[in-house]
């Protein structure tokens, strides 16, 4: 300890700011630190492997070191440290600060060292009745002893209270900048040892098929912390190498390292590397390092031949593991992020809800676990920016259906991270070690024998029912209602029962109690306007006791009884001028409450019940200044209502960080892409470029006509080929609007024209020798050829996006245009089509994207007899959001988006007319609570099922005839009837014999026909011109 210096500035920082919410605490009603009056830290002996408390912890974060059998006793005023002599010098370094520090000196005299122990239960005792102390505190020795028995001495009436949780919260959990660096540079550590260290030792091993045990392998990763040479020369999986300032030898062990494989896990880290040989199936490794007394923690499971069970499980893990990265931000409750992540495994894999972890994590830093922040099902604890997590999802012991070996029975798995907690998503300070399937999955098999001779699927009625649908042996919708049909209607209505019932009890339990005024409808302030601090600031013309317009400070000055009086604009309503024989009058009208039924009719006053001015008249004879101050009084109020405007426009406006570019190499570029929104200037195509941490989009004409989106931006990334369309596209839609010039945008697309137009063949010199069909087919050969490089051009862009932007969980999604369907969502009619995760129109503006999981319920409108269009809302969880209307789809596509919506698990109704959502938006917004008492969405479905009801008892009544009337229209029909009345049996018995001698009907060649124009990508208006058939007799 002879080099030990101790920052005295950030000692006194972090004193200061524990003590200020402490204090803090005490004026809030004592809940964090109950009551506490002083607070006692106790070391005693160090042993050879000590294990991080928070007693350690304390010392760390205060003083930078730890001092061993030493007592530290804080009030809310002074610091009292008993420590021998040798320790004692140290400590002075921290002396003579704003808080003031008492250090007492131990010796060798036992009654003197009693002396002082007496004068900390003393200072105890003056404090208060409560002393702080850490319960579990496991700390031992002679020095121990002492204190404790002359605390039970002195302080028989005090009361010792547990204060780790106000430890916690008061001083660990939210780190400062110099913390999270530590934090961040152990965490790049841990990575390096794992990937690619432990990675290819591992796989270097299967791969020669050596046999080594786990305990073997754990001793090379941990003798890898004492080779410099490794530091230096090692790079992580992003190219990088650790900081220039690294120090290797500030690293230590705080966790394993751990290899877990042959069925064998433990998920808790209570047991070290066994000596059972490592086994090529699922294996584990975990580790945690200490880097400047800050630690973190790292696991990864590896898979070696995996089954197509152990594959769909691990991808789910990851879904799971995503799940809880994107729950966790500042404000939120550590209960729900558990209950978020456990709910997802019971409604996606219920049967693996019995495997999952019972918690998914635990603060780290100072200490290697928080016992007072571990993530799971109970705890209350709120996560704030600066915390750092370590997050572990796992599935233990799972069984394995397809076990290769006796040691394949079970298995178990798990991802752990160590992350940074920020008031948007969080930073995976290990995020850099790939968590892919890819990059996690080893195959050593020959691809022959894992892959099975595939058999030939079956047909099922239920794969492709739109496509199925849309070629069908009957035209008319009349003839459509078969017992197919009967059947899926029966089976939705069912599905969309359960649905209903679903939704009602999801509404009765988030709005448990009465929430009138909190969702929806923001609760309008008051405002205070201020046109002038001082009363030299008026305009000068005022002097004149004229009507003075004061455009810069948007004040109108009025004389009132010889004084000018001035009113902000927004105070006033409007202004008018009349003439009245040789007079003319000004009035001007303010607002005040109660004046009409505008919009503007709860305008919020600060005391309605005051009295008011509503209007101000003025006479002249001089009508042309009247008429002039009047026009400029509207034009007045009619530039703040258009800032007001603007500024509401641009509230949600998110300025996003920095573009972090490449440079050590050439960014991955797609060329001669154009943008939507377009920019200012000649339309021109640029490039798009993937740089670190986003997209950047550069025009040719000048370096600063540039678009920069930042993946952590980005909500969803979607691809759509041009297969029947004129254009291919890479879109994004962006979870917070950026500013576009000088418009605000949620939708940025890149495309390029699928159609070369660019060059005339009619002069070709292949024109003056080839004509015909033999041409035709070579230049549609040469634009299928075209079309499937742009897409497969664009397809790779889009994964190579998705690849940058994977620690932001970014997806490629394509639309799947065979479930599609025509409808206005704005003005013009265009093919909507579905994706996995959105409803989307992205071919010509305005886009719409639609997020299914933003839907709370659909309805169908105009759903009766007899029209030829129907129409449909989305109705979205967020209740302030305006419901999303698509308009005019064609009523043959009703079936279609009836099962799309079923399919998706979104409840819908249907019903004949079109309601009015702003008023039924409104009676939601005011008070869900009641709302969802008095039946929710249940209104939409009784609307529905009473017309159902109606309709039946209509046709039933419709067709009511006698026998009697039956047989005479019979036989008149018979009577009129031109045709032979054995024509229709002589054409169905030839059409039996000629079903028997051919192999397949009709309806089969037309769909065996279509596919085939589908592959080709022939044109979907060209496939869809009816054609005649024609048989020979």
């Amino acid at each position: 300890m002879a080099d030990i210096k101790i920052d005295g500035k950030v000692f006194q920082e972090r004193i200061s700011h524990f003590v200020n919410a402490w204090k803090a605490d005490k004026r809030s009603g004592d809940a964090l630190f109950n009551g506490v009056s002083s607070i006692v830290i106790l070391m005693g002996k160090v042993d050879e492997e000590p294990e991080l408390y928070k007693n350690n912890a304390m010392h760390f974060w205060l003083l930078g070191y730890e001092f061993p059998t030493t007592l530290m006793l804080l009030t809310l005023d002074t610091l009292y440290i008993i420590t021998t002599a040798k320790k004692a010098k140290y400590l002075d370094q921290i002396k003579g600060g704003r808080f003031p520090v008492e250090v007492l000196v131990r010796g060798k005299d036992a009654a003197e060292n009693e002396r002082l122990f007496i004068k900390i239960t003393d200072a105890i005792k003056a404090a208060g009745k409560k002393v702080g102390v850490l319960a579990k505190d496991t700390s031992k020795g002679p020095f121990i002893d002492e204190w404790k028995k002359v605390l039970g001495d002195q302080c028989k009436d005090i009361e010792e209270v547990d204060v780790a949780q106000a430890l916690s919260s008061g001083a660990f959990s939210v780190k400062d900048e110099t913390e999270l660096r530590a934090m961040r540079t152990s965490s790049k550590a841990c990575v390096a040892l794992m990937t690619p260290y432990f990675l290819d030792e591992m796989s270097s091993l299967l791969d020669q098929e050596k046999k080594i045990k786990h305990s073997q392998l754990a001793d090379r990763v941990f003798n890898k912390l004492e080779d410099p040479k490794f530091w230096k020369a090692v790079e992580l999986p992003s190219k990088q190498k650790l900081p220039s300032d690294f120090e290797p030898e500030q690293l230590d062990w705080i966790l394993g390292p751990i290899v877990q494989s042959g069925g064998k896990f433990d998920l808790k880290w209570q047991v070290d590397s066994d000596n059972e040989n490592l086994h090529p199936g699922i294996i584990i490794a975990a580790m945690g390092l200490r880097y400047k007394s800050y630690c973190s923690q790292i696991a990864r499971t590896f898979m070696v031949d995996p089954n197509k069970s152990q594959e769909s499980n691990y991808k789910f893990l990851l879904a799971v593991h995503n799940t809880i990265l994107k729950s966790i931000r500042d404000g939120v409750v550590v209960k729900d992020v558990y209950a978020k992540a456990l709910a997802l495994v019971k409604a996606k894999k219920p049967e693996l809800e019995k495997h999952f972890v019972k918690n998914v994590g635990y603060g780290i830093g100072l200490e290697n676990k928080d016992p007072t922040l571990v993530l799971n099902g109970k705890n209350q604890r709120t996560l704030r920016d600066g915390m750092t997590l370590v997050i572990t999802t796992g599935f233990n012991d799972v069984q394995n259906p397809n076990p290769q070996d006796k040691l394949s029975k079970t298995y178990s798995l798990v991802l752990t991270d160590t992350v940074r907690v920020t008031d948007i998503e969080p930073v995976v300070f290990t995020g850099e070690a790939p968590v892919e399937v890819d990059a996690t999955s080893f195959f050593f098999k020959d691809e022959e024998e894992a892959q099975p001779t595939p058999k030939k699927e079956k047909k099922d009625s239920r794969v492709g029912a739109v496509a199925t649908k849309n070629i069908t042996s009957t035209r008319l919708r009349s003839e459509r209602n078969t017992a197919v049909d009967d059947d899926a209607e029966k089976r939705r209505r069912e599905h969309q029962k359960e649905l209903a019932a679903k939704k009602q009890k999801e509404g009765l339990a988030k709005y448990a109690e009465s929430t009138a005024d909190k969702n929806g409808v923001e609760v309008k302030k008051f405002k205070r306007f201020e046109s002038y601090k001082r009363d030299n600031q008026f305009p000068p013309k005022v002097r004149d006791m004229g009507i003075v317009i004061d455009q810069k400070n948007a004040t109108v000055v009025l004389p009132v009884m010889g004084r000018p009086v001035p009113f902000h604009i927004n105070t006033i309503k409007n202004a008018s001028k009349s003439d009245e024989g040789d007079w003319s009058f000004l009035r001007i009208n303010f607002l005040s409450p109660g004046q009409g039924v505008g919009r503007k009719d709860d305008q919020p006053f600060e005391d309605a019940s005051a009295h008011f001015v509503r209007s101000l008249t003025f006479r002249s004879t001089d009508g042309d200044r009247y008429s002039d101050i009047a026009n400029q009084i509207s034009n007045l109020k009619r530039e703040s209502v258009k800032k007001e405007q603007e500024k509401k426009d641009m509230e949600d406006v998110v300025e996003q960080d920095k573009l972090v570019e490449i440079r050590n190499r050439r960014p991955a570029v797609l060329d001669n892409v154009f943008i939507r929104p377009a920019m200012e200037g000649k339309r021109v195509p640029g490039k798009l470029e993937i740089h670190q941490n986003g997209l950047r989009y550069q025009s040719p004409l000048s370096t600063t006509q540039r678009v920069d989106i930042l993946f952590s931006n980005v909500r969803h990334l979607f691809f759509q080929p041009c297969a029947h369309e004129l254009i291919v596209i890479i879109h994004l839609h962006l979870k917070d609007p950026i500013m576009f010039g000088k418009k605000k945008t949620k939708d940025v697309q890149f495309y390029r024209e699928a159609t070369d137009i660019q060059f005339d063949e009619t002069g070709n010199r292949k024109r003056k020798y080839r004509y015909g069909d033999e041409d035709e087919f070579e230049a549609e050969q040469e634009e299928r050829r075209r079309r499937n490089e742009l897409d497969r051009l664009f397809k790779s862009f889009a994964d190579k996006i998705a690849e940058a932007g994977k620690n932001e969980g970014l997806e490629v999604d394509m639309p799947l245009r065979d479930l599609g369907f025509n409808g206005v969502p704005f003005r013009s009619n265009v093919y909507i089509q579905p994706t996995t995760e959105c409803v989307i129109q992205i071919t010509e503006p305005p886009f719409m994207v639609i997020t299914l999981d933003d839907i709370e319920v659909a309805h169908l409108e105009r759903v009766q007899f007899g029209l030829k269009n129907f129409d449909l809302v989305f109705i979205f969880k967020d209740f302030t959001r305006a419901p999303a209307h698509i308009n005019t789809i064609p009523v043959e596509s009703l079936d279609d988006v009836k099962e799309f919506l079923d399919s998706v698990n979104i409840a819908y109704s249907e019903g004949p007319l079109n309601l009015n959502w702003s008023v039924i938006m409104k009676t939601v917004t005011q008070d869900p609570h009641q709302f969802f008492l008095d039946g929710g969405w249940g209104f939409l479905q009784n609307d529905s099922d009473d017309e159902n009801g109606s309709e039946e008892e209509e046709q039933e009544s419709a067709f009511e005839i006698s026998d009697s009337e039956l047989d005479e229209i019979s036989e008149s029909s018979e009577e009129d009837s031109d045709f032979d009345s054995n024509a229709s049996d002589d054409a169905s018995d030839e059409a039996e014999m000629s079903d028997e001698e051919e192999g397949e009907d009709w309806d089969e060649l037309e769909r065996k026909a279509k596919k085939r124009d589908r592959e080709a990508g022939h044109d979907e208006d060209e496939r869809s011109a009816p054609k005649k058939k024609q048989r020979k007799r």
